[in-house]
């Protein structure tokens, strides 16, 4: 297979909500056989922080902005309208029949189910194994809802599995409308059609996130782990090392208006900060125990840290735990709060809800995790798992597979 036409055509279609959804993909892409595979990426926008030191193709797609889906998912809101689906199966369908893929990889892209059905193409999701229908799990956790604001925890979590169901339904109804337009049956609620897919692929491993009744089809890839290549900054070996340092990032999708509080807790601890920003700018007047950056290679930082903070989502914690440290989640979002769900049931991480917190309950997390050996010793149960997984290699049977 060493001409072009003999390679099988994989085309990734990444929805730019959050940084997640592109730099998975991107790894899985990058980790493609060129040999035999021509692999084509499609997204709003190519950040060269990601996509540096990669030849597959690109092609400039519509996603909703960032900042709309972040405020609908703050408001508890449903983010995709059929019009706005309609759009993007649209927009699918010109490119399959321009580029003719042998198969197609979304993450978070809701609109493939649709236009890969109608073009006949077989489909790859990636997705988290805690989204499944078949996740082992007691109840859902509560996001930072405005219904949480209202009536106050207690109550939100007496209620909220009464109204989940209906909640869910209403996130999944747009994507079967869109269905029904085009002749296609109704995939179901929200997690059916956050799964659906010829094949269904889990960046996690099903010790983490365990699934029970999962069809053949479902398979655990074992974690998806990215680090940007930057430069390390200049005060890198001025860090001091006769104390825990702790790896801070909330990422692009965390809370960022509650560092001030994560900070404020670690300026009474006597640790070293490595700080990573995801980007935006750096906060003022920092205690010389700050060492900031707009971006951070995540890998070395987490390995050199007693402890990382984080928004919670499975990114940059499965980056910690991979690397054997513990994770302090912050979690906003439900996808945050159901990784960070995960991790914290493992024993190797401890969950904060980010609209209620508090400089106090940081401090005594950080300082039940850096005192603890149970967090310590959970966490490397859980590096030695993942080290069993080789995400990129996995991938590329699945998708052999699937071109068959």
């Amino acid at each position: 297979m060493s001409t072009t036409a003999q390679r099988k055509r994989i085309l990734f279609v990444a929805e730019n909500a959050t940084m997640a959804q592109v730099v998975r993909l991107a790894v899985l892409a990058h980790g493609l056989d060129p040999v035999r595979y021509d692999v084509h990426f499609a997204c709003a926008g190519f950040d060269p922080l990601i996509f540096a030191g990669t030849s597959f193709a690109q092609h400039d797609i519509f996603s909703l902005p960032r900042a709309t889906v972040e405020r609908a998912s703050a408001k508890g809101k449903a983010i995709y309208s059929a019009a706005v689906l309609e759009r993007y199966v649209e927009q699918e369908l010109a490119l399959f029949a321009q580029m003719k893929p042998d198969a197609v990889v979304g993450d978070f892209r809701l609109s493939l189910s649709t236009s890969s059905a109608l073009a006949r193409v077989p489909f790859a999701m990636l997705i988290n194994a805690y989204w499944s229908p078949h996740a082992v799990r007691d109840a859902f956790p509560v996001p930072d809802h405005p219904m949480v604001r209202l009536v106050g925890e207690k109550m939100a979590a007496k209620f909220f599995p009464r109204v989940m169901p209906k909640v869910f339904a209403a996130f999944a109804k747009p994507i079967n409308t869109v269905r029904k337009r085009h002749g296609l049956p109704a995939i179901g609620s929200l997690l059916e059609v956050l799964t659906h897919g010829d094949r269904t692929l889990f960046p996690d491993t099903p010790l983490l996130v365990p699934t029970a009744g999962s069809p053949s089809t479902h398979v655990y890839l074992g974690p998806v782990l990215w680090s940007p290549e930057v430069p390390l900054p200049d005060w890198w070996n001025s860090v001091p090392n006769t104390k825990p340092i702790v790896y801070v990032t909330l990422g692009s999708s965390g809370k960022h208006d509650r560092l001030p509080i994560v900070l404020g807790a670690l300026a009474k601890l006597d640790v070293s900060v490595l700080l990573s920003t995801a980007g935006r700018d750096l906060p003022r007047d920092l205690p010389p125990s700050v060492f900031a950056a707009p971006y951070l290679p995540g890998d070395k930082a987490a390995a050199r840290s007693a402890l990382v903070i984080s928004n919670g989502g499975s990114t940059t914690g499965y980056q910690a735990l991979a690397s054997g440290v513990p994770v302090l989640g912050i979690a906003s979002n439900l996808d945050q709060f159901l990784a960070m769900t995960a991790i914290a049931a493992s024993g190797a991480g401890i969950l904060l809800r980010a609209g209620s917190l508090r400089e106090a309950s940081v401090r005594d997390a950080i300082g039940r995790m850096l005192s603890e050996p149970t967090f310590g010793q959970a966490t490397k149960d859980v590096a030695s798992d993942f080290a069993h997984y080789d995400s990129v290699q996995q991938f590329e049977g699945q998708i052999s597979d699937l071109v068959v």
